[in-house]
């Protein structure tokens, strides 16, 4: 788009302003805004007004044929598009409703062995190494446990409080006995880097939904860092402030595939491969699926309920006639 028409500018800055009024994180913002702009460059640069349902019909299907993006990655396109028409433009055309979001097809899970999990924990150390064992251990996604506070873990209750989890919910999972002694290390490395950035005249780390304008002191105050910080301070795309942000996502994804390949594993492996094997390895050990569901903080049962089909029996648990 032409900066001098003044549109693009102000278009992007007000998709952000909305996006961050209705609490989207950072990389969702990117994402959408990288989807918006695709869009708009697609159709010759022509502003989003003029364009409408069949424009949108064809940019999806551009993605789908053209470019071969999965399912998922098509229905983020559509959310953007979806997101910028409704709520930064204001439109409640029909065409909205009748635009169909790609199905997704319904795979299992990749998921570990608890040998393979132990191979691939043994082959990789350090901070990156104790984040891959905290997601096998509690069951955490990837960005709720590099977002983890100090004031989250419970050490006498050997609990971790899981805040705005997926759908904005709060949840509890529990703290392995075995990471309590890594993890006190881990916040006390956290707290020498906190009063060196208070010494420097830093410290105030980032705080969602507004909290600093209700709780001021609270940013700077070491209960609300982060367990896992980055070994360096960064200014913050949403306000230019210089923070200490958490460890970066990047390099545990890279940490993990090291891990993979060290450990012989011929089985794509990411961060979410090891809460998966989390579920399923409660499951082998007769765990109730409700409780699981609790832990992994799924809405609905039904989801969790995938992993009784990667369970290690079987075909519904069935002994073939071949082995009788």
């Amino acid at each position: 788009m032409d900066a001098r028409d003044g549109r693009g500018p102000r278009l992007f800055d007000e998709v952000r302003r909305k996006l961050r009024v209705h609490h989207y994180s950072l990389r969702t913002e990117r994402a959408y805004l990288g989807w918006i702009r695709r869009f708009i460059l697609a159709n010759g640069r022509r502003h989003p007004r003029e364009l409408g349902g069949q424009e949108v019909e064809w940019f999806l299907s551009r993605l789908a044929v053209r470019h071969k993006v999965a399912a998922s990655t098509q229905n983020q396109a559509l959310s953007a598009l979806l997101f910028l028409y409704r709520e930064v433009l204001g439109e409640r055309l029909p065409w909205m409703e009748d635009v169909v979001r790609a199905k997704r097809p319904a795979r299992l899970p990749v998921v570990l062995s608890q040998a393979e999990v132990r191979s691939l924990l043994a082959c990789m150390d350090g901070r990156t190494g104790l984040v891959a064992q905290l997601l096998y251990g509690t069951g955490m996604r990837l960005m709720e446990a590099l977002r983890l506070r100090v004031k989250d873990v419970d050490f006498g209750r050997n609990e971790i409080t899981v805040r705005d989890g997926k759908g904005g919910r709060d949840r509890r999972t529990l703290l392995p006995a075995s990471l309590v002694a890594p993890l006190h290390e881990e916040v006390e490395r956290a707290r020498v880097l906190h009063r060196a950035d208070l010494d420097a005249g830093f410290g105030a780390v980032w705080l969602p939904h507004a909290l600093a304008r209700k709780y001021p002191a609270a940013p700077s105050e070491f209960a609300w860092q982060y367990v896992f910080p980055a070994m360096r301070r960064s200014l913050d795309p949403r306000d230019g402030a210089e923070r200490r942000h958490h460890l970066d996502d990047a390099s545990l994804s890279r940490a993990i595939r090291r891990g993979r390949l060290r450990a012989g594993i011929d089985k794509p492996v990411s961060a979410h491969t090891l809460r998966h094997s989390f579920a399923t390895h409660l499951l082998e050990a007769g765990y109730d699926i409700r409780t699981i569901q609790e832990l992994l903080g799924h809405k609905d049962v039904a989801t969790t309920q995938i992993y009784t089909h990667v369970l290690n029996r079987g075909a519904g648990g069935v002994l073939s006639p071949l082995d009788r």
